[in-house]
């Protein structure tokens, strides 16, 4: 909590009577769950089986697309990351949506590794390819959009839970450069009934975009 106490004073500090918390806590578990879900990908880089047709080289070769969707989804968790600690530390403290949003968030970051997986299981595959672009897609637009409501909530709503004052131009920078992501990731599901090929060159894109425009 932001208020101290001091003494043997035993009144609550201005965020607990605000109904506000501290925020050390949800930082730490945040920074779990995300590295948990980061970690996971990798699980769907397997060991080719000895003995199968042709060499190690040709089985490893033949992954590609489990490596493909593995950078993918690693950057943009990594860029998640990023941005929700740049987030988070604006804030003085949280209060209760703030952390119902922000399980909402971590809901949708857990499940980043399984769409990862299921696009690149289905990436080549003739039955079943379009779908699991859309799924993957659709994770992503889940996700952004739900981050997009968390910023909402604490630049719109909770701006008393900010440790500094922000101007309106600056409050509208953050929330345009979050509002981008979740129409780019419907067209990206879109363009999935037609290929995989042009989601995952929409989530590249979005990648490149958020890594060379630092978050705010």
């Amino acid at each position: 909590m932001s208020g101290d106490i001091s003494g043997t004073s035993a009144r609550p500090g201005r965020a607990e009577r605000a109904g506000s918390f501290g925020k050390g806590r949800v930082e730490a578990f945040s920074d779990g769950v995300m590295a948990v879900a980061i970690t996971l990908l990798v699980l769907d880089l397997r060991v080719p089986e000895p003995g199968g047709a042709g060499g190690l080289g040709h089985r490893l070769a033949a992954l590609w697309p489990n490596y493909l969707a593995y950078v993918i989804s690693f950057v943009a968790i990594g860029i998640l990351w990023i941005n929700h600690h740049t987030m988070l530390r604006r804030l003085r403290d949280v209060d209760h949506s703030v952390l119902v949003l922000n399980l909402l968030l971590l809901l949708c970051i857990v499940v980043l590794p399984f769409t990862t997986a299921l696009l690149s299981s289905y990436l080549v595959e003739e039955d079943g390819g379009r779908l699991a672009a859309v799924v993957y897609a659709g994770s992503f637009l889940v996700t952004s959009a739900v981050f997009l409501a968390l910023q909402f909530q604490i630049l719109a709503q909770r701006r008393r839970l900010l440790r500094e004052p922000l101007t309106g131009a600056e409050r509208r920078t953050i929330l345009r450069r979050a509002a981008a992501a979740p129409p780019a990731y419907l067209v990206a599901g879109g363009l999935g009934l037609v290929t995989p090929y042009l989601t995952l060159a929409v989530c590249v894109a979005m990648g490149l975009f958020y890594l060379a425009a630092p978050p705010r």
